[in-house]
């Protein structure tokens, strides 16, 4: 096999990165603070246009868990949590001894179905365990359904983590998704529209949720000459170098955003006469940063099919995330299910999205799929 592989989503470099880097270098700011994490953070909160403040960790994941701490989640208490989703959504629940009640798709936006939500939450109410908040995911940078989930978060006094992991740079009725919840979460993974190499943020209403996050994230230490600690502390703070890397990535956004919508328009035009494929739509007042486009297949083996096609020409493709209630470790866990996840699983495909796609690149994946169909 000679033909150059086509990622999934690599990282994709705006030029400006190495002078942030190298500053940080020059300056010694060699550590988990320092002005480009404070920079970084200010671009962030500049960029999300609104009044909350952004704490930047080394993982999304850590981001969760800071969250739910936050938000009082302790041992043997229940999280309402969106089922069609990664891992990481799921597993910081299980650092504090909690456990995950995983809640199904609804169809239009493929994320955690309000109806269901709601339905799940009166019958743990019933049962006398009032879950303590309601983890959404963004999936795929398609927003969720945020009013309706409000509506319920509201009524039944429940806060909402965001997990906006995929979704920086999306919008939900011309807010930017991130700010929509008690707490937001984002991800600067290496596959991510920006990328620091690893790296997350903790999005909060408030400035003393920040600095509650920092505190925490910085192990927790007192103020005190020697070294002092009242609570369990976590190393979860992202390094000054790292942040270099996302204050260029910064730069360059709006650019990356537009690139992946153009993939998606790419694909959605290849296909419109294949009437076995299908291509998730955006509701009315819904904006998809286009982070992974997807497709939806008529069948497993189709699905299969293409995958393995398109690998068998060097072009990375994946199957839609397995849902939580379907892997292992979570198998003892409680599901609220409706068949939507498992059927997206089973038919739908990933497509190679990155901004850094050339349209010679776009045209071998189409032409490979169009070839087994």
């Amino acid at each position: 096999m000679n033909k150059e592989r086509i990622w999934l989503s690599s990282p994709h470099m705006g030029g400006n990165e190495q002078k942030y880097v190298q500053e940080a270098f020059d300056t010694n700011w060699v550590a988990p603070l320092g002005p480009n994490v404070n920079g970084f953070e200010q671009d962030l909160e500049n960029y999300l246009n609104t009044k909350v403040h952004v704490a930047a960790l080394s993982a999304g994941t850590g981001a969760i868990h800071l969250a739910l701490i936050q938000l009082g989640v302790q041992q043997n208490d229940t999280v309402l949590c969106q089922s069609f989703t990664f891992a990481a959504t799921a597993n910081p629940i299980t650092y504090l001894g909690a456990k995950p009640i995983f809640i199904d798709s609804e169809e239009e936006t493929w994320n955690i179905d309000p109806v269901l939500l709601e339905k799940a939450i009166k019958y743990e109410i019933k049962l006398g365990e009032k879950p303590k908040a309601i983890l959404v995911v963004h999936l795929y940078g398609m927003p969720a359904k945020m009013d309706e989930i409000k509506v319920i978060s509201t009524k039944y006094s429940i806060p909402i983590i965001e997990d906006a992991a995929e979704a920086l740079g999306s919008t939900y009725k011309n807010q930017k998704c991130g700010i929509l919840g008690d707490f937001g979460i984002l991800s600067f993974n290496g596959n991510k529209i920006i990328t620091t190499s690893g790296g997350g943020a903790l999005v909060c209403n408030t400035k003393e949720a920040k600095d509650k996050t920092i505190y925490l994230s910085t192990q927790a230490r007192d103020q005190a000459p020697h070294y002092q600690h009242t609570e369990i502390g976590f190393n979860y703070r992202m390094s000054n170098i790292v942040a270099g890397i996302g204050r260029g990535q910064m730069e360059v956004i709006d650019l990356r955003v537009k690139q992946r919508r153009a993939n998606f328009e790419f694909y959605k035009n290849a296909f419109r006469t294949l009437d076995n494929l299908k291509i998730l739509e955006e509701p009315t007042e819904f904006y998809s940063n286009r982070w992974l486009t997807t497709i939806l297949t008529d069948s497993f083996q189709t699905r299969e099919k293409l995958r393995l096609a398109l690998d068998k020409e060097n072009i990375e493709a994946r199957p839609l995330w397995k849902p939580m209630h379907l892997q292992p470790v979570f198998s003892e866990c409680k599901a609220y299910t409706n068949g939507v996840s498992e059927e997206l699983f089973d038919k739908g495909l990933c497509l190679p999205s990155g901004s850094n796609l050339t349209q010679s690149d776009l045209k071998r994946v189409v032409n490979v799929i169009k070839s087994c169909i």
